[in-house]
């Protein structure tokens, strides 16, 4: 069979990969593709001299003249990476392997060839973020059970949401007390995450637009429990199980599906029901605001429940007049990751820093001395640096042990859940207690601070706008281009935090109004998108008048990762209002730069509400025409959005742009 192959990265970054009679066993053309989006990879000396944040370039410097390596040093030393890895065509699944396709060698040792390997891999992929999302929700839950229970010692802050809720689930909640609801809803929540038998999934019954209810019934993907699609999951990705790459990415959309309504509607749900909804509120970011003299503590991870009683002990007049005594000026926290976002804008004195890669570089700085880690997005590497700089890191999980941290921690029944105050204590005062032993540490800090506003939520809009009308109306008249949710991780493959600003200019400047939240949050917090000013210098005159008569920044910081259901409620009331289904609207979201497994979870859980996710890293699928196909063609069809993919960051913007033009026209808005 001939085969007529053109692969290259264009102008514009696309990578592209032409057949014409093409094999499938000739791995030539997807190898060639691999290598062309290799050659996209940025250099450590290509993030310095084009990462948008100084602060960070100021680190990298300082971290390479202290001698200290970090993970910007570690991906230039693996490079360069594996073809195989690369495309997806690598399977270790069992213990006869691992293979990889080639020419000679067209399938694995059970028969798997290159579509069902990709195939198999995605699912696994979207099954260990489904599982670690789902770890997150199974905390809150039942924290929120405990607490009603008396078993935790922290009281329900979000009885307003809670009730809402519950009248919106069917919950009875007329004459019953508040922890008589939080029981009954967080039994509801955690039979979804846990089912056995086959019955309705609740949260996607009372939580789910009716259309997307109805398309995911005539597909077959309404899932049985989160639990169980992880399970089956793993069990149809197994050696010798399922062979059919159409049926495991039928498995993909189902398991999506839990990840969507288990582990993150669930989740927020109740971390708003137990810790409240917080409020809109100002704060310094950036590395600039870490402040000396004081006992500094960096929260960094996902778990809200000890993070709370940490925070509120931290704040009391007896630690801070404790701290003093040991000759610091009070006790201040800090925010890294999703913990530090949860955080911020529910407690009064907590400066969000960086996402997981700029954690090595806060470190760095020398500033902190007790750095507390809960679960996920938590590098190895930073036991390096802490060492270094002698900062105290306690792990308060036993999902998450570092060799070398001490361990002052819920245990891994959460038996001892009742000693939360207790646990909290003994964290704060390692905290002083190292600040005792650092004195005379060398402490360098780059000048770089903005003030940042945060807290946006369903609540907080139409408290702000009256009702969602007329957010809404600006989006019909095209006074509002559209509306696009940036979030996800950061990736080594690209400049680090330059895709998210990119983008994140190009849809401003074309009056498109951005929600964010998670790791993809933190540039826009730190670089002056989520205050006024930004509105004068970075958005075009529709967007600039909106959000001037409202007095509102361009940028609306939801939340943690979690919080992407605060996106999709803002979207769903404009929706709404507009008479229109969500997958008509002109809204999206944008992964600029995603990396871990919850990130493929996160733009297909856009995809499964119809909106496509726009991407500057590729998935690894070169191996499988049919799977790449099936993620960027073939759910247009099927769902209603697709993943678009651009390494250049630039060139997706405008391409999302000219999406929302072709949306716009099909209602009639243009």
């Amino acid at each position: 069979m001939s085969n007529d192959v053109h692969t290259h990265v264009d102008e514009n970054g696309n990578v592209t990969v032409h057949h014409h009679h093409h094999d499938p066993n000739d791995v030539t053309d997807y190898m060639e593709a691999v290598k062309a989006y290799r050659e996209t990879f940025p250099t450590k000396q290509d993030v310095i001299d084009k990462t948008p944040d100084p602060a960070v370039k100021e680190m990298l410097l300082r971290m390479e003249q202290l001698g200290i390596d970090n993970s910007f040093d570690r991906f230039d030393q693996q490079q360069p990476q594996c073809n195989f890895g690369l495309a997806g065509i690598c399977c270790r699944i069992c213990h006869m392997g691992p293979c990889r396709i080639t020419k000679k060698s067209p399938r694995g040792v059970c028969g798997a060839d290159a579509d069902l390997i990709v195939a198999r891999n995605m699912l696994r992929a979207v099954a260990a973020g489904t599982a670690q999302h789902g770890m997150h929700a199974r905390e809150v839950i039942l924290s929120l059970k405990w607490a009603a229970q008396g078993k935790l010692p922290l009281p329900i802050l979000g009885e307003e949401k809670l009730i809402a809720t519950a009248k919106s689930f069917d919950i009875e909640t007329e004459g019953r007390s508040v922890n008589e609801i939080a029981l009954d809803f967080a039994d509801l929540l955690l039979e979804d995450l846990s089912r056995a038998e086959a019955d309705e999934y609740k949260t996607i019954k009372y939580a789910a637009p009716p259309e997307r209810q109805e398309v995911w019934k005539k597909l077959d993907i309404l899932p049985i429990s989160t639990y169980h699609e992880v399970f089956e999951a793993m069990h149809n990705s197994g050696e010798a199980c399922d062979g059919d790459w159409r049926n495991i990415m039928q498995q993909f959309l189902r398991t999506g599906l839990t990840f969507v309504f288990g582990t993150v509607v669930g989740t927020n749900l109740a971390t708003d029901s137990l810790f409240g909804v917080g409020q809109r509120r100002k704060c310094m970011v950036n590395i600039g605001a870490l402040k000396k003299g004081y006992v500094n503590i960096a929260v960094h991870g996902h778990m809200p429940t000890l993070v709370s009683e940490i925070v509120r002990l931290g704040h009391s007049e007896e630690m801070t007049e404790l701290a003093k005594s040991k000759g610091a000026k009070g006790i201040q926290f800090y925010g890294i990751c999703c913990t530090g976002l949860s955080a911020m804008y529910r407690y009064d004195n907590v400066i969000p820093l960086c996402n997981p890669p700029g954690a090595e570089l806060v470190l760095a700085t020398g500033a902190l001395d007790l750095w507390i880690a809960d679960v996920q997005d938590i590098y190895p590497a930073i036991m390096d640096v802490a060492n270094c700089f002698k900062t105290t890191v306690v792990t308060t999980e036993d999902s998450t042990k570092l060799p070398g941290a001490e361990h002052i921690a819920y245990d891994h029944t959460h038996s001892n859940i009742g000693e939360t105050t207790q646990i909290a204590r003994k964290i704060v005062m390692r905290g002083i207690e190292s600040f005792e032993a650092r004195q005379g540490i060398p402490v360098f800090i780059p000048p770089y601070e903005v003030e940042a506003e945060l807290g946006f939520s369903v609540e907080s809009v139409n408290k702000d706008l009256g009702s969602f009308e007329p957010l809404a109306q600006a989006v019909k008249s095209g006074q509002i281009k559209g509306i696009v949710n940036v979030v996800g991780c950061t990736n080594p493959k690209t400049v680090y935090e330059r895709c998210i600003v990119d983008v994140a200019d190009i849809l401003l400047k074309n009056d498109i109004l951005i929600l964010t939240n998670g790791c993809a949050s933190f540039p826009l917090l730190k670089l002056g998108y989520c205050n006024m000013d930004a509105v004068e210098t970075k958005c075009g005159e529709g967007l600039k008048a909106f959000l001037k008569e409202h007095d509102l920044p361009p940028v609306w910081h939801v939340g943690e990762c979690i919080d992407n259901t605060r996106s999709t409620g803002i979207l769903s009331g404009v929706a709404g209002v507009c008479g229109q289904a969500l997958k008509d609207m002109p809204f999206a979201q944008s992964s600029p730069e995603w990396g871990n497994e919850k990130g493929v979870g996160a733009a297909l859980a856009f995809r499964l509400l119809g909106l496509n996710s726009y991407h500057c890293v590729e998935p690894q699928t070169f191996g499988s025409e049919k799977v790449t196909k099936f993620l960027k063609e073939d759910t247009k069809e099927l769902l209603g959005g697709v993943m678009v993919v651009n390494t250049d960051p630039v060139a997706l913007g405008n391409q999302i742009v000219a999406d929302f033009d072709k949306k716009r026209k099909a209602l009639g808005w243009d």
